[in-house]
């Protein structure tokens, strides 16, 4: 979909998913349900979307029939919201706004909150069980471990371990690297594979290529963020600005200064453009969402 301009292409998958993310997630009239409607209210009409983004864009490299995609993004998204939900809590990092409205444990409350967390992860796994999304079924369990790795204990939950141990502690910039691979990168770096695995095989080489792609945006993304937490209000991110810094965590900004890690997030950027090099015209959408990710204010 070259064909339109990059914001008419995103607003265009952000409608359109929305509309199927209302149809996958539990109706609020279907018991129990306070928690199915805990679980819309955590997913729906709000955040950037920029996972789904990224397997759209990685599926329009391929070719791929778009209803697969939205599998896999949708599977996406409800981990990441999932994640959100249980990082703003009382035990983690104890947060009362996102996305602009008050956090799920605020507006309901913490046990409801952690089943929230709970039920859009099992959600998530339970939509690619139960859809074709690749037309090898083999491939299709290596989807399904690809996304239970980047949420699990080596992937996005043992970031989040390691980012509650580092509150008050100094880090060098390879640790907090390593944090935020697992972190932020895992799921970004799974968004990329999903999208491009419903489509045609593609070859270890090209994998790798875009395996190496989604490293680098999901780094350059993390970095943009302790720059946007460092210099934004909290009305533009739509959650508490400069929480990691009252925090004692350490970030690329405290680690770097606010230039320096505007530097990284640019040659992140760079590599990412590298890693697509070969593919050509198909991958354009990967570097629009590139430049977005590098560029966005909130």
């Amino acid at each position: 979909m070259l064909d339109i301009d990059f914001p008419t292409w995103v607003s265009s998958h952000q409608s359109s998913f929305e509309d199927q993310l209302q149809q996958l997630l539990p109706k609020p009239d279907i018991a129990p349900q306070r928690l199915h409607a805990a679980m819309r209210y955590s997913v729906l009409d709000g955040g950037k979307r920029v996972r789904p983004l990224l397997a759209f864009a990685a599926g329009d490299l391929v070719g791929a029939d778009c209803t697969r995609v939205n599998i896999v993004a949708a599977a996406v998204e409800l981990i990441h919201a999932y994640s959100l939900v249980h990082d703003d809590m009382p035990c983690m990092d104890n947060d009362v706004l996102r996305r602009g409205k008050p956090t799920c444990h605020i507006e309901y409350d913490d046990a409801t909150a952690l089943l929230v967390g709970d039920s859009l992860q099992s959600l998530a796994f339970q939509l690619l069980a139960e859809h074709q999304l690749n037309n090898d079924a083999v491939q299709q369990l290596a989807m399904i471990k690809l996304l239970a790795t980047a949420s699990g204990s080596r992937g996005m939950a043992g970031g989040q371990a390691i980012d509650l141990t580092s509150v008050g502690s100094h880090l060098s910039v390879p640790e907090l690297e390593f944090m935020h691979i697992h972190k932020t990168g895992a799921l970004i770096r799974a968004s990329v594979l999903l999208g491009a695995q419903c489509g045609p095989a593609l070859g270890e080489v090209e994998l790798a290529r875009l395996d190496r792609y989604g490293k680098c945006v999901g780094l350059a993304f993390q970095v943009v963020d302790d720059v946007l937490d460092s210099e934004a209000d909290t009305a533009t991110l739509g959650k508490t600005a400069g929480k990691d810094a009252k925090q004692g965590k350490p970030t690329y900004v405290t680690l770097l200064g606010v230039q320096a890690a505007k530097q990284m997030a640019t040659e992140l950027h760079n590599e990412a453009m590298d890693a697509l090099a070969e593919f050509g015209e198909p991958a354009g959408r990967l570097r629009d969402m590139a430049n977005f990710i590098l560029l966005r204010n909130y």
